[in-house]
């Protein structure tokens, strides 16, 4: 798939993540597509909302879609985030065995998918996933920037 094929999932992601604001969480939305392209797992970020360290939107995706396959690996299946993934969520994606990770906006300060770091391409671990970052990049940074900007 071309960067605009991923566009329509995006935007998916950027509605998921604008439920956030009404908790006071980060509003970065997630999505896990099984390999016909169904929506399987979503998650936004619930930090705040759940006092939870973890709760990160990729990760809540991720447990959602693992547990309605009953299943950890995720094989085949992608993932839409709407930031650039954290070291944590980074992580997750490889050893949750998806087959593609598809992001948004880039973080320079935390991103973990070659920003700061890049964890998922690193050749010392056992699983790789194809990456597509950039997509609706601004509109992803415009919601992150607007939310930032009520909370400065």
């Amino acid at each position: 798939m071309t960067d605009a094929a991923w566009a329509e999932p995006m935007r998916q992601a950027l509605a998921i993540a604008a439920t956030a604001r009404d908790s006071g969480d980060v509003p970065i939305g997630a999505l896990v597509l099984d390999p016909d392209g169904i929506v399987i797992g979503e998650g936004v970020n619930v930090r705040e909302r759940d006092a939870d360290p973890t709760g990160h939107a990729e990760v809540v995706a991720l447990r959602e879609a693992a547990e309605r396959l009953g299943e950890w690996r995720l094989t085949g299946c992608t993932l839409v985030v709407t930031l650039e993934p954290c070291t944590m969520c980074a992580g997750a994606v490889v050893l949750s065995r998806v087959d593609r990770l598809v992001f948004g906006a880039y973080d320079d300060k935390a991103g973990a998918v070659g920003s700061l770091w890049d964890v998922v391409r690193d050749r010392r671990l056992n699983h790789r996933p194809e990456v597509v970052g950039g997509v609706l990049a601004s509109e992803s940074a415009a919601l992150l920037d607007a939310f930032f900007a009520e909370h400065r």
